[in-house]
């Protein structure tokens, strides 16, 4: 059976994990290793077991319900594309009205666990999380625009900022700083991976920066936002706000992304996108590492 033509019969076994795919728990999970960081900024600590307990709990299944909505949203352009297509919705696993449901009971339960064991800043800050990537990005702007990952970036870069909330209860300038770091690092992630699959973007007709303005253009604003990322990292050492480690690492990680980000630069093709794309990943990662590291052994 296809998907055009119902769901498939499937095992109990499989009927979850295709529940559990449809929240994409590798993006989740490095969304929760931004959280975490915000959580020890704003406590300025190890945070307690408690706190970060039922923090990273709402908050991944706040990030993974947006997924599941997201993927509701978007199952007819999944199936023209190659790297979405055997997503549980385009390939008939599960019925759209089940993942729309999955997801909105994730969104809801998140909530109510955020604003009950955390704080209702922490449940306000995931909400609009969600609703910007949902609404903002994919509704409005995924499919119209050329900046919308650009502007899009403002959904994943959220999570950090539940972090500092549930710890310190109130936005303050850690929570601003994390949110641009993960706002500057979304675009040139992001378009390396849409130069790797530019096909699969031009079939589905979706306007990303290589579809709509070329791979010159592409890799020029990719450089831009590296160097600007880059720029926003350093910040920290001149407000002395942050110890060794953190000024020891930023450096040294920014150096590597810049000279993957040159390369492709300079000599353009997938390799190098590909290349890009999984060295940002890394790179995101282990700053955050650092600034943990940093925190904790002051």
């Amino acid at each position: 059976m296809t998907a055009n033509s119902g769901t498939k019969r499937l095992s109990f076994g499989q009927h979850v994990l295709d529940l559990i795919t449809l929240t994409r728990p590798a993006v989740v999970l490095l969304l929760l290793l931004t959280a975490f960081t915000g959580l020890v900024v704003g406590a300025g600590a190890w945070p307690s077991f408690h706190l970060a307990f039922w923090t990273l709990l709402g908050g991944g299944l706040a990030a993974g319900g947006a997924q599941a909505v997201n993927q509701y949203m978007d199952r007819d352009i999944d199936r023209l594309m190659v790297r979405t297509a055997n997503r549980p919705i385009p390939a008939g696993r599960l019925a759209p009205s089940q993942g729309l449901a999955w997801g909105l009971f994730l969104c809801v339960l998140s909530l109510f666990i955020l604003a009950g064991m955390v704080n209702w800043l922490a449940a306000g800050v995931a909400l609009m999380g969600i609703l910007y990537y949902d609404i903002i990005y994919t509704l409005l702007l995924k499919r119209t625009s050329v900046q919308n990952i650009v502007i899009g970036g403002g959904a994943g870069a959220m999570a950090p900022v539940v972090g500092v909330v549930a710890a310190a209860s109130r936005l303050n300038l850690a929570a601003l700083f994390l949110f641009t770091v993960v706002f500057l690092w979304t675009p040139p992630h992001f378009w390396a991976l849409a130069l790797v699959r530019l096909q699969d973007y031009r079939s589905a007709n979706i306007p990303v920066m290589p579809v709509a303005r070329g791979e010159k253009c592409t890799r020029n604003q990719i450089m831009i936002y590296t160097i600007a990322l880059i720029v926003v990292t350093l910040l920290p050492a001149f407000v002395k706000a942050t110890g060794l480690i953190y000024l020891a690492a930023a450096p040294v990680l920014g150096a590597a992304l810049l000279y993957v980000g040159w390369r492709l630069w300079q000599k353009g093709g997938n390799e190098f996108a590909g290349r890009l794309y999984r060295v940002s990943n890394l790179y995101l990662g282990l700053l955050f590492i650092a600034l943990v590291t940093d925190v904790v052994v002051k």
